[in-house]
């Protein structure tokens, strides 16, 4: 099986590559093929890759490309992770929001929609080429913002691109511990957007253990986001929200750490992983040890100023370990090559369709069956919306299983950011610059419409890829 990474040069493709050689299983990637811009990036990543596989002697076969076309023809599955404007890009995004007193973190709020902006066109015109060039192929979406990345390809291949994040996973990996239940056997009620979702609810066998959860302070303060978001809000709102959602939450006292803080987060990556592809220019630096040692740093300073800003401390070794989005991406493949049903939290369309429920005949599961007679999974969004909800996987494609539907307070920022969302794929098309500002003054994040101009204004005046957002 041939398998394409897009942005190939990326500091974590070799996650990516080690799930892969610890698969060796029949049917699994035999060929790997790296697709970057950056020769030099390509380069080294190829040397860290080299080095995990010694002593791995059905290690798959790698190549590097620079040639998008060539990297599509042939594949089985395109992943991809790439990163418009690189970190330099992100780093910018966060300065320009920073500047007007909003969040410009990198898939929330001012931030995500200007790496949305200058995302979409690059992901539209890659899904035309594997439509063209590899008609065949399933497309693993892991580029930021995720969900409207996924959306925005789906445009062009349908069901065969699927959009993934490793946060669902570790928030329920993380409940599940801390409840006594095992993670690869709970059945997660998990529900929202890429980056705006909640834990609803968590199943061993027909029982949702979760409300035990609230009850007991001492396991609901043991865990990364029981610390985030504190206890008390968590019993208010009885639901576990993903990490993400500390930036609505305790916006005011984010925007401020972020201010106060010697660096943004893209800043620090920016610099942190200009030094180690500077090592690696060197040819007798040793690859693994320096990835390792840099990916040790990256993964302790995680979200550290919304750690911060909650006084939640340093993170845990449970908070640390990997085991994310490489490992989705992998059960992603072998559940469609091998057709090996599996059960995962993707980004998806909404009317794609609900699979069965898997024996599941509590009261809860068949009023969520017997409330979407029309096919949709959240009532409150259109069939072609992407959403993120648990879903069964096997060689026709991911269907999504039943999901509580969104409350109150959830149902209106999902909503509201889906037609930021909108908006930014109408600018994208169109080359709108109404259609841009519409999407920055919508968000929930950003507070004047006077803003959301000022906002288009900076970002085009650093990203020269905007150019292209001139018409009314």
């Amino acid at each position: 099986m041939r398998l394409t990474i897009l942005g190939g040069g990326g500091f974590r493709v070799p996650l990516v590559y080690g799930a892969l050689l610890r698969d060796h299983a029949a049917g699994r990637v035999t060929h790997l093929t790296l697709h970057d811009l950056d020769p030099a990036r390509l380069a080294a990543v190829a040397r860290v890759l080299a080095d995990q596989a010694v002593d791995v002697p059905d290690a798959p076969e790698v190549r590097t490309t620079t040639d998008l076309d060539d990297a599509l023809r042939g594949a089985d599955f395109v992943f991809s992770a790439i990163r418009v404007g690189g970190l330099a890009g992100r780093a910018a995004d966060e300065r320009v929001a920073l500047a007007e007193g909003v969040l410009g973190q990198e898939t929330v709020g001012a931030g995500g929609i200007a790496y949305g902006l200058r995302t979409v066109p690059v992901a539209v015109d890659i899904a035309r080429r594997v439509a063209r060039l590899a008609p065949d192929a399933w497309v693993i979406n892991f580029t930021n913002p995720a969900g409207l990345v996924t959306e925005a390809m789906a445009a062009h291949l349908g069901r065969r691109v699927i959009g993934i994040c490793d946060s669902p996973v570790g928030l329920g990996r993380r409940v599940a511990r801390v409840l006594g239940a095992d993670p690869a056997a709970a059945r997660l009620d998990y529900v929202g957007l890429n980056h705006l979702g909640w834990l609803r609810g968590l199943y061993v066998g027909e029982q949702d253990v979760l409300p035990r959860l609230f009850d007991d302070e001492r396991l609901l303060t043991s865990f990364e986001e029981g610390r985030l978001f504190g206890a008390d809000w968590l019993r208010s709102i009885r639901s576990v929200p993903n990490e993400y959602l500390h930036y609505y939450y305790f916006n005011r006292e984010t925007v401020a750490a972020y201010q106060q803080a010697e660096q943004t987060r893209g800043a620090f990556l920016h610099d942190q992983q200009a030094r180690f592809y500077d090592e690696m220019a060197h040819p007798s630096t040793p690859a693994l040890a320096a990835w390792d040692r840099t990916r040790a740093e990256r993964e302790a300073t995680y979200m550290a100023e919304n750690r911060e800003a909650a006084g939640a401390g340093e993170r845990e070794a449970d908070d640390l370990e990997s085991g994310g989005y490489e490992n989705v991406a992998l059960a992603l493949m072998r559940a469609i090559a091998r057709d090996e049903s599996a059960t995962l939290i993707l980004n998806v369309p909404n009317g794609s369709g609900s699979a069965p429920a898997g024996g599941r005949t509590d009261e809860r599961a068949d009023g969520l069956r017997d409330g979407r007679t029309d096919g949709r999974t959240l009532s409150v969004l259109d069939e072609a919306a992407v959403i993120e909800v648990p879903c069964r996987i096997d060689a026709n494609g991911p269907r999504p299983l039943p999901v509580s539907q969104l409350t109150g307070h959830e149902a209106a920022l999902v909503s509201a950011v889906k037609a930021v969302e909108r908006s930014v794929l109408e600018a994208a098309a169109s080359g709108s610059a109404r259609a841009a500002v519409r999407a920055f003054a919508l968000h929930p994040l950003v507070d004047s419409v006077n803003v959301a101009g000022r906002l288009l204004d900076g970002y085009r005046a650093v990203h020269p890829g905007l150019g292209y957002l001139t018409k009314s």
